[in-house]
C-alpha cells in the first residue's frame, strides 16, 4: 500500500503508524485481527485523513459559525466513564453548500479528542428531541457513522438515540444497513424513562430528565468543565470542618516528612541513574497512607507526570481515599502548574496551584473529601507553563502569571479516576498494594474480552471445518465401501 499510494497519504500518519502500537492494535481489533481487512481499513482511512486535511484542522481554518451553532460538541461522560459526543439534531439544517464544512467539523472534534485523551472510545448521543422532516440529513448521518466504522478504529462504545420521532423510523432502517452487525448491537433507542440506564442525570439536560445545567456557548471550546478543587491551598469551610482541619494537619506533617525524604533522595538520584524496582517499592512507605505509586509516566515537554492516565481510588468499602501525583520539571526554568477537577466538591488537592523548580520533583496529594466516593466520570486536569526567571513564585505572582500566559504555551494533561472494587479477597488486595500493581481499566478488560471472543470464534470455525471434513470422510468411506461391495457382487455373479 505504501509503495503504490504514498502520494495519497499524509506522511505524519505513516510515521505515527510506524511508532504507535496502540493505534495499530485498535485497527486490528476493529477488524477482528483479519490482516487484509485491517490493511484495507488503514488504506481507506489514511486517504480520507489526507482528503479532509485532518492533521491540520484547527479552530482558525473552520468558520466560526460552525462552533457557535452548537449542534456538535463533547461534554460529560456516560455511566462507564466514556466521553459523550453530542449531536443535537434539531440544530442541524440540511444544506449542500455547507456540507463539507460540517463534515470537517465532525473530523475536527474527533481528532481533537483523540489527541487529547489518547483515543479512549466515545459514546455518541443523537439528541432527536423536537426534530422533524427538515432535520433529516442521511448523508451527514452516514458520514458520522463512517467516521466510527471506517476511519476511527475501536473508537465507538455505543450510539444513544434519544426520542427518535416515528417519522424517522424508515430513515434509521437505512442507517442500520450502513452500520454492520457489530455496530448495530451498539444502538440504544431511549426516551426519558430509560436514558439513565446509560447516562446518569448529572450529565443529562433537563429536557432529557436530567439535572445538568450546562449551556453550550462558544468561545472557548467546550471542555470537561474543570474547576478549582474544594481545598486549593487554604482553609476549608464545611460541615465537617473540625475533622477536615485534623486531616489537613496530618497531611501537612506527612507532606513535610515526604519533602524531607525527597531532598535526601534527590542527591542519590544524581549519582545513580537507574534504581531497581525493589528499591522503588521500599520508598513507598514514605508516601501518604494508601497512596499508590504509579508504574507509568506521561513525558510532557515541561513536566513528566506520574501516573500517566489514571488515579486509583478505593470504593466506600475498601476505604482507599488518597492518591499521589508526582510532577518532575524537565526544563531549565521554573514551571508553574495548577490542578483542576470536574468534581471540585469531592476532592482536596495539595498543592493545587504552585510551581516546580528546574530538575526537581514535587508530590501532589489528591484526597477524597468527607463521605464522597470517586467515580469513573471524575477527571483531573494538570496545566503547566514555563515561567521567566524574573517571575516570583508567590500566590499573587502565580495568579497574575496565569492571567497573562498565552494558551498556546500551556501544557495540559488529563487524568481519569479508577475505582478499585472490594470484591477481591483481602489478601489479594494487600498484595496489590504492596507491589503497587494498578488494576486493569475497563478498556483493558474490553480489549482482552474482545481477543478471547475472537480466539473462540476462530476455534469454533476450526471445529466446524473439522466436523465438515469428518462428515465428508464418512460419506466418502461409505461410498468406497459401497463401490467395493458392488464390484465383489458383479465378480461373484459373473462366475456363477
Amino acid at each position: 500500500y505504501f509503495l503504490d499510494k504514498s502520494d495519497k497519504y499524509d506522511s505524519r500518519d505513516v510515521e505515527r503508524l510506524q511508532q504507535d502500537d496502540k493505534w495499530v492494535e485498535n485497527y486490528l481489533i476493529w477488524r477482528h485481527d483479519v490482516v487484509d481487512d485491517t490493511l484495507k481499513m488503514i488504506d481507506e482511512s489514511f486517504q480520507w485523513r489526507k482528503e479532509y486535511t485532518v492533521n491540520d484542522l484547527t479552530e482558525t481554518v473552520l468558520p466560526k459559525w460552525l462552533f457557535e451553532n452548537g449542534s456538535l460538541f463533547l461534554h460529560g461522560y456516560d455511566k462507564e466513564g466514556y466521553k459523550l459526543f453530542w449531536f443535537r439534531v434539531k440544530l442541524h439544517i440540511k444544506d449542500q453548500k455547507q456540507q463539507l464544512e460540517k463534515k470537517k467539523l465532525v473530523a475536527f472534534w474527533l481528532e481533537h479528542y483523540a489527541k487529547r485523551d489518547h483515543g479512549k472510545p466515545l459514546t455518541v448521543v443523537f439528541d432527536m428531541a423536537e426534530t422533524g422532516i427538515s432535520h433529516i440529513d442521511l448523508d451527514f448521518v452516514r458520514f458520522i457513522v463512517n467516521c466510527f466504522t471506517d476511519y476511527y478504529p475501536n473508537f465507538l462504545t455505543k450510539i444513544v438515540i434519544f426520542e427518535m420521532p416515528w417519522i424517522m423510523n424508515a430513515a434509521f432502517k437505512i442507517v442500520k444497513g450502513w452500520l454492520g452487525p457489530d455496530a448495530i448491537s451498539m444502538l440504544k433507542f431511549t426516551n426519558k424513562n430509560d436514558v439513565q440506564e446509560y447516562i446518569s442525570g448529572e450529565y443529562l439536560p433537563p429536557h432529557m430528565g436530567g439535572t445538568d445545567s450546562f449551556k453550550y456557548s462558544y468561545p472557548p471550546l467546550v471542555d470537561d468543565d474543570f474547576q478549582t478543587p474544594l481545598c486549593e491551598n487554604g482553609p476549608i469551610t464545611s460541615e465537617d470542618e473540625h475533622e477536615s482541619k485534623e486531616e489537613i494537619d496530618a497531611d501537612a506533617k506527612e507532606t513535610g516528612d515526604l519533602n524531607e525524604e525527597q531532598n535526601l533522595n534527590q542527591k542519590k538520584m544524581n549519582s545513580i541513574e537507574q534504581i531497581s524496582k525493589s528499591e522503588e517499592s521500599d520508598k513507598t512507605e514514605f508516601k501518604p497512607k494508601n497512596a499508590k505509586k504509579a508504574l507509568t509516566t506521561f513525558k510532557g515537554p515541561l513536566l513528566h507526570i506520574s501516573p500517566a492516565e489514571e488515579l486509583y481510588f478505593g470504593s466506600k468499602e475498601t476505604g482507599e481515599k488518597k492518591c499521589l501525583i508526582v510532577l518532575t520539571n524537565v526544563t531549565k526554568n521554573t514551571v508553574a502548574f495548577k490542578v483542576r477537577t470536574t468534581a471540585p466538591e469531592k476532592y482536596r488537592v495539595k498543592p493545587s496551584n504552585s510551581s516546580c523548580e528546574p530538575g526537581t520533583s514535587l508530590d501532589i496529594i489528591v484526597s477524597l473529601h468527607g463521605g464522597f466516593a470517586a467515580s469513573l466520570q471524575d477527571r483531573f486536569l494538570i496545566m503547566a507553563a514555563e515561567m521567566d526567571q524574573s517571575s516570583g513564585s508567590g500566590v499573587p505572582e502565580l495568579s497574575q502569571f496565569w492571567k497573562e500566559v498565552p494558551r498556546t504555551k500551556v501544557m495540559e494533561h488529563r487524568l481519569r479516576c479508577h475505582v478499585i472494587e472490594s470484591s477481591k479477597p483481602s489478601t489479594l488486595t494487600l498484595k496489590e498494594n504492596a507491589f503497587n500493581i494498578p488494576a486493569k481499566t475497563n478498556e483493558d478488560l474490553h480489549i482482552q474480552l474482545t481477543h478471547l471472543l475472537q480466539i473462540n470464534k476462530r476455534l469454533q470455525e476450526q471445529i466446524d471445518r473439522c466436523l465438515w471434513f469428518q462428515q465428508l470422510s464418512v460419506v466418502l468411506s461409505l461410498l468406497s465401501v459401497t463401490i467395493v461391495a458392488f464390484c465383489f457382487y458383479l465378480a461373484y455373479t459373473q462366475r456363477s
